[in-house]
């Protein structure tokens, strides 16, 4: 064997082994974890924001999500929900909501009653109508053929909802575009985002790389439990992470793991703490969002200025059984969501978190068999923090009226009256990026006549 083949397969089984490493994370220790070096932030933000991104997977119900409660209103939606569907919301179990700029009251669906009074105390708000566009839509427009690609397709309205593009294939998104405008933020080159529900697309940025964490075990090497088997397999790693320096691509790759590594120093007693608000809760997503609770009470200790979180709660596809399914679900989000913002609250910085749900597209208004709804497109999402300008909607409620103005086609696809450029451009704004730095974050938003919707 010759010296260069030697060295060649020395490199190719240390790179076997770091990838080997790598695997052996809880929660791949970080998603291509990218640290940047200190000297490169000499700025810090003057103060602490973060948005908490709640990705609502399947689907969900907009129009039993709010129900009009007026007499009329109530008796149009009753007419195509009908009784002997199976999904239709009694007026008597709705709670009441008066949104501050419309004259008629809405009802908020039952399950949410731990975030009704938030609402009423201007805490929370809905965006009304908010969905994937290429541009402003009329009936006429859609019917001719201007519409997003693969619109009622689960995994593409959910990749063009986190990538803000309709029209284009995105290998970013725009909580990831966010980071990377935001990065220089945090001095010590702490990931601004950090995801608890995976690594999405809506995290990936072009320049920032996310941090993935586990709401359950540990952060960091699995195996690493201080034994005299496991320490020596930690050293062996540590070694071979200063070999081989000279190859570019080996060297980034050792650092990154070493980066990995040194950070979930920092986190895992993070995540090893306790928040009382979720004692009693066990949900998946109370779990993730008592994950980031404990991230942003650790926010000083971290040297974080700007974090933008993801979690997620999937199960929203109810083509059957929607009224027991969606009421679960509704419960599990609004006691978590409750949990969460109480402790931003108790912890002093409820006005600097605003927490705001996605989901990738709403429900067919007519109901179809089996006590369900079909896909969909415009609906509804809930805005929650001390910094929103709650009690009220925000955008245009639909006509509910089957092939009526608004409904794209005879099922009530109601076509929506404002972005996910609006609505990610308004919680952008609020973060700190710039207008001039929005239309990189949001590339299609210069088609839109509002770039902010105004419940921040």
């Amino acid at each position: 064997m010759n010296a260069n083949h030697a060295n060649r397969t020395a490199t190719m089984t240390r790179r076997g082994f770091l990838h080997r490493a790598g695997a052996l994370s809880a929660s791949g220790l970080a998603a291509n974890l990218d640290l940047l070096s200190l000297a490169a932030h000499a700025q810090t933000a003057p103060d602490y924001r973060a948005l908490v991104c709640v990705f609502l997977y399947g689907g969900n119900d907009a129009n039993n999500t709010i129900v009009p409660l007026d007499a009329s209103g109530y008796a149009q939606y009753a007419a195509i929900r009908t009784a002997a569907s199976g999904v239709q919301l009694s007026q008597a179990t709705l709670l009441p909501i008066q949104p501050k700029s419309v004259a008629t009251p809405f009802g908020m669906h039952p399950s949410l009653a731990p975030i009704h009074p938030l609402f009423a105390s201007g805490k929370a708000a809905f965006a009304i109508n908010v969905g994937t566009l290429t541009q402003p839509t009329t009936k006429a427009q859609y019917q001719a053929g201007v519409r997003p690609a693969s619109l009622y397709s689960h995994s593409d309205q959910q990749t063009q909802w986190q990538t803000a593009s309709s029209t284009t294939i995105s290998n970013t998104g725009w909580g990831g575009r966010i980071a990377d405008a935001q990065q220089s933020s945090n001095p010590n080159g702490f990931p601004v985002v950090t995801s608890t529900g995976g690594v999405t697309l809506f995290v990936t940025g072009a320049t920032s790389r996310p941090l993935s964490v586990p709401v359950n075990g540990t952060f960091g090497l699995a195996g690493d439990t201080g034994t005299p088997v496991a320490s020596a397999r930690v050293a062996a790693l540590k070694t071979l992470l200063g070999l081989d320096r000279d190859n570019l691509l080996v060297a980034a790759a050792s650092d990154i793991t070493q980066q990995a590594i040194d950070l979930s120093a920092s986190v895992n007693p993070i995540l090893a703490g306790q928040v009382p608000a979720f004692d009693t809760l066990t949900t998946s997503i109370a779990q993730q969002l008592a994950a980031v609770a404990k991230m942003i009470e650790a926010r000083n200790a971290l040297g974080a200025k700007r974090q933008v979180f993801f979690v997620q709660l999937g199960g929203f596809d109810t083509h059957s059984n929607q009224i027991a399914t969606q009421a679960d679900l509704l419960d599990q989000l609004a006691q978590a969501l409750r949990a969460f913002y109480d402790t931003t609250v108790a912890l002093g910085v409820a006005s600097e978190v605003t927490t705001f749900t996605l989901t990738e597209f709403a429900r067919t208004f007519k109901p179809s068999a089996g006590a369900g709804t079909d896909h969909a497109w415009g609906g509804h999402q809930l805005v929650l923090g001390g910094a929103v300008k709650g009690g009220d909607f925000y955008g245009r409620f639909p006509t509910l009226v089957l092939e009526g103005p608004d409904d794209a086609e005879r099922e009530g696809r109601w076509i929506p009256s404002a972005s996910v450029d609006e609505y990610g451009s308004t919680l952008a704004r609020w973060f700190g990026v710039d207008s001039a730095t929005l239309a990189s974050v949001f590339p299609n938003l210069a088609k839109f006549p509002v770039q902010d919707l105004g419940f921040l």
